[in-house]
């Protein structure tokens, strides 16, 4: 029911963090994989390793932003592989800042990046999907689209608001086009290790001991924790399941 033998997936944000790390679990699932990010490099070296495992990956530089950048990249996209199955929206920015000192520049980013640019990726994967009566769309969202906190270190408006904002477009996306057998649901990661966090949250150990006593599982996520959710919500297994929202953080919203 996981096998994702001759799927062909895109992966935004797939330079670092969950979206490397959802293109590997994809490529050992047996998927062809189409990464999309705007640092090549990156890209480049994961395609090899990607290549390494037996199936075609296929870099593309591409800011998710740009509509014409977008464009370009899913046309390129369906030129090389012929369809897209799998669609992983996971391209983000954290800004930190309360609405009393974000910037207009600072909240845009937020709101482009984590909003904007799913909504640009979607519309021209979608109608493929659509053509082909089959689809799934996994949305990153963040547990901050459901909760919050007072402290300092967490206060991110515009984050999440546009967070916030992913929830909508995907119960929107999973009403009108469940009837093409495409299937939209999104995901709300909790704490883990990435670019957004190494250097600021995972660098206080005060807040990694708060945060851990917090939290039922006594301790951030790990590294490939999220990608088991990643997978179900991407293959047949999930073939009866849209429109849902499911929180992978150890527990830590429950309490």
């Amino acid at each position: 029911m996981f096998d994702l033998a001759g799927k062909v997936a895109v992966v935004t944000g797939a330079s670092s963090g969950l979206g490397a790390d959802s293109a590997r679990a994809y490529a050992k699932s047996g998927a062809n994989v189409a990464l999309l990010a705007r640092r090549k490099d990156r890209l480049d070296e994961l395609a090899a390793e990607l290549s390494d495992m037996g199936v075609k990956a296929f870099p593309v530089q591409c800011d998710v932003t740009d509509e014409t950048q977008v464009k370009n990249a899913i046309a390129s996209v369906i030129k090389e592989f012929g369809r897209i199955d799998i669609l992983l929206n996971n391209a983000g920015a954290a800004v930190r800042g309360g609405v009393h000192t974000l910037t207009e520049e600072e909240w845009d980013k937020s709101m482009n990046i984590n909003v904007k640019g799913m909504f640009l990726v979607s519309k021209y994967v979608i109608p493929h999907m659509m053509e082909q009566k089959y689809g799934k769309v996994v949305n990153i969202s963040s547990v901050n689209a459901r909760v919050a906190d007072k402290l300092d270190v967490f206060i991110r408006h515009g984050y999440n608001a546009s967070k916030s904002a992913v929830l909508g477009l995907s119960l929107g996306m999973a009403a009108s086009y469940g009837k093409y057998n495409i299937t939209v649901n999104s995901i709300g990661p909790g704490l883990f290790e990435s670019e957004m966090t190494k250097d600021t949250l995972f660098k206080s150990e005060e807040f990694l001991k708060g945060y851990s006593a917090h939290c039922p599982m006594d301790r951030p996520g790990k590294r490939g924790e999220l990608t088991g959710t990643v997978l179900y919500l991407s293959s047949d297994a999930s073939s009866y399941v849209t429109g849902q929202y499911i929180i992978v953080d150890g527990g830590t919203s429950l309490v």
